[in-house]
């Protein structure tokens, strides 16, 4: 009986080791795809002229009215032309992030923590420096910095062509306009036109003055793994100077094991460069 008792206990033992990579790796993958997913709306690399319209921007001041007139199709249009211009404006910026994940489920749980100082470099370079982490170690080597890698590799423009949030790449449909003393916001349900891990389904909030993302509620089209029952994120921007750029992110990741992992990501002491207007322009 004891032999027996200890070659299952032997046995539990090996097939929990042997399942906590496998975990860890689904946790990864889950957070690369919601890190690749919301660093999208920040810059757009390619350039992508769109004309001006009437009732936005046009040089005289619109009313609120005038402002939910406005179709899908204008405020894509819009949304990508402002996007343009914010990219070109934006020659570098800093800001210190602090990744958090917590892993609550078989085999056991999980935390770690990580503050990272990150720089962007017009068009499309990202550098990373790590300033402190603590906690899983599988975590802070299997997952979080696999994050600065993925980061980097969306930034680039062939990857970045693939995953904008434009007519290219998903369908737009306006569901609402939510008014505020702020100016309101557009509701867009946005679905993709073709299936891939690093595009999603859901719905973006777009400021309707700067024609910015303020707020995006999404899932990825595809699970990252099969170990992942769901995904879901939630990231809020917040202005800058003439910028709107990450506040927060949160992406949840459901587990078949019976697991649940949140990601967040804070970002804060934004520092950022724009050309210097010269004399008489």
């Amino acid at each position: 009986m004891n032999k027996k008792r200890d070659f299952t206990l032997r046995f539990k033992g090996m097939t929990i080791l042997r399942t906590i990579p496998t975990v860890v790796a689904t946790i990864a993958r889950a957070a690369l795809i919601a890190v690749r997913l919301i660093a999208v709306p920040l810059i757009v690399v390619p350039l992508i002229i769109v004309p001006k319209l009437v009732g936005a921007d046009s040089g005289t001041p619109s009313s609120s009215k005038s402002s939910t007139s406005l179709s899908a199709d204008q405020v894509v249009d819009n949304l990508v032309r402002k996007n343009q211009e914010r990219a070109q404006a934006l020659l570098h910026s800093e800001a210190t992030r602090v990744y958090h994940l917590v892993y609550r489920g078989f085999p056991g749980d999980r935390d770690a923590e990580m503050t990272v100082e990150a720089s962007y470099d017009s068009p499309s370079t990202k550098e990373f420096k790590v300033v402190s982490e603590n906690g899983s170690k599988l975590i802070l080597n299997r997952v979080f910095k696999k994050l600065l890698e993925g980061e980097k590799e969306a930034a680039e423009p062939a990857v970045s062509a693939r995953t904008q949030l434009n007519r290219d790449n998903y369908n737009f449909e306006l569901v609402g306009y939510e008014p505020s003393n702020a100016g309101g916001q557009y509701v867009l349900r946005v679905s993709p036109k073709s299936r891939s891990k690093y595009v999603y389904r859901g719905t973006v909030w777009v400021d309707g003055t700067d024609f910015a993302v303020t707020h995006l509620e999404a899932e990825p089209i595809q699970n990252p793994s099969f170990w992942t029952k769901k995904s879901e994120i939630h990231h809020e921007y917040k202005k800058v100077g003439a910028f709107w750029l990450p506040a927060r992110n949160e992406s949840v990741s459901y587990i078949r094991l019976g697991g649940r992992a949140t990601l967040t990501i804070e970002y804060k002491d934004y520092h950022v460069t724009t050309p210097v207007t010269q004399p008489g322009h």
